[in-house]
């Protein structure tokens, strides 16, 4: 295994932007995301058994030790070393047989021992267990060579949890490792940030459900199950899911009714500058208050980001490919935020580029990329394709991430370091 050299976490270089003053950078639009939004209000109290994906509004400590008693590590014999005299070997009398779930009728001392099997409890004066490969098992009896030290093969009380102990802080999002925690400390029933209700307007008069007829100017609608999909969360209330043709009138009748009643309204389309792009205008004229407006990025330039009454909103772009990746570096962390999970950043990570990238300058660039292995030293190796269109996602699913590309950066030499934020992070 090759030592890997150290990486330095330095900015991507998308904080640089092309000379448009209206887009900023994307670390300032999560910035703003941050700042701007919130932990939804209200919480609840569910079994554990159901909590899994949701976040935390309060720590969970350890009911009791954990283990509960000194067990054995193995199976094998429990002893007392210290009644061992003089050299050995020592025959030693088997006075009783403990399995996990037991407990200890009598107590070992002296020339005893007790038969034990893996988590069953230690039995009083014994001190040490000794596997059951290093004994020679003669009728009653066992037979040692070797005289064990004290705590040999014993799992101690409390060694893993102490009782009020504090294993989880208000903020974790559980998962299997947290659920294990969760369970090993006793806890039951766990306090949980409520699911965020969200709405989700897909628009476009020429988009069209999947499989429906369409005419020769319309298109199947890809948004809206894709998103669906990405807010199919335990924390997540997907309570609207709506439709809307290019009319201001009914747009703005359903943009202010989600107003009243939804934490995060998410739009895709309708957004840019066209006379066909109608959402900006009606959320203005509904009052939103709009944090930012067109990010340096490509693709994905128009994503904006507001508030609608006590709604946040987030817009996303309208081609397919646009709105996956702008959902993946905005919406994501934006759920984090209003979950109020405690870490809230999505991790990116350093690859190497498979090949070199020849690319036009001034926006940061996010390209979906696969690993397809490993180079000499460890690191992970990306291949991509050459170009993007931000309509296209037939091959999304061959992709685990995306690379960001600076803003400035006209060529990545085959071999060199770039940033890469993964899919599916938990």
């Amino acid at each position: 295994m090759s030592i890997v050299q150290k990486i330095n976490a330095g900015s991507c270089g998308c904080e640089a932007f092309d000379d448009a003053p209206s887009l900023i950078s994307v670390e300032e639009a999560l910035r703003r995301i941050a700042t701007n939004a919130a932990p939804v209000h209200g919480t609840e109290t569910a079994p554990l058994s159901l909590a899994t994906g949701r976040v935390l509004a309060e720590p969970v400590k350890a009911v009791a030790m954990a283990p509960p008693f000194d067990n054995a590590a193995m199976d094998g014999y429990a002893v007392d070393s210290t009644g061992l005299d003089g050299d050995g070997p020592w025959r030693l009398s088997v006075a009783e047989r403990i399995a996990a779930g037991e407990v200890a009728a009598g107590q070992v001392a002296g020339r005893n021992a007790a038969r034990v099997f893996t988590g069953a409890p230690v039995p009083p004066g014994a001190d040490a267990v000794v596997k059951q490969e290093s004994v020679v098992r003669d009728g009653a009896t066992v037979i040692l060579d070797r005289r064990p030290l004290p705590g040999l093969n014993i799992r101690r009380a409390g060694v893993d949890m102490r009782s009020d102990q504090t294993i989880l802080q208000a903020g974790a999002r559980l998962g299997p490792r947290e659920i294990a925690a969760c369970a090993a400390a006793g806890a039951a029933r766990v306090h949980l940030h409520r699911p965020i209700r969200v709405g989700l307007l897909a628009t476009g008069s020429e988009v069209r459900h999947v499989g429906s007829d369409r005419e020769a100017a319309q298109i199947w609608d890809v948004n809206t199950p894709m998103l669906c999909s990405e807010l199919s969360r335990p924390d997540i209330e997907l309570a609207r899911v709506r439709q809307g043709v290019d009319d201001r009138t009914q747009l703005r009748r359903c943009l202010a009714d989600m107003a009243e009643t939804i934490d995060l309204i998410v739009t895709t389309g309708g957004i840019s500058v066209g006379e066909e792009d109608h959402v900006k205008p009606v959320l203005a004229d509904l009052g939103t208050q709009t944090y930012f407006s067109g990010v340096a990025i490509k693709p994905g330039k128009p994503v904006s980001f507001g508030r609608l009454g006590k709604a946040i909103w987030l817009g996303l772009p309208g081609n397919p490919l646009s709105a996956f990746a702008t959902w993946q570096v905005f919406g994501l962390p934006l759920l984090d935020v209003l979950s109020g999970r405690r870490r809230g950043t999505r991790v990116r990570r350093h690859v190497v580029a498979g090949k070199q990238i020849i690319r036009k300058p001034g926006r940061c660039e996010l390209r979906p990329a696969r690993i397809v292995g490993f180079d000499d030293q460890g690191r992970e190796v990306v291949d991509f394709d050459d170009t993007i269109n931000s309509a296209h996602v037939a091959r999304l699913p061959d992709t685990d991430g995306l690379l960001f590309i600076p803003a400035k950066t006209e060529r990545v030499p085959e071999g060199a370091l770039i940033e890469f934020q993964p899919f599916h992070q938990t």
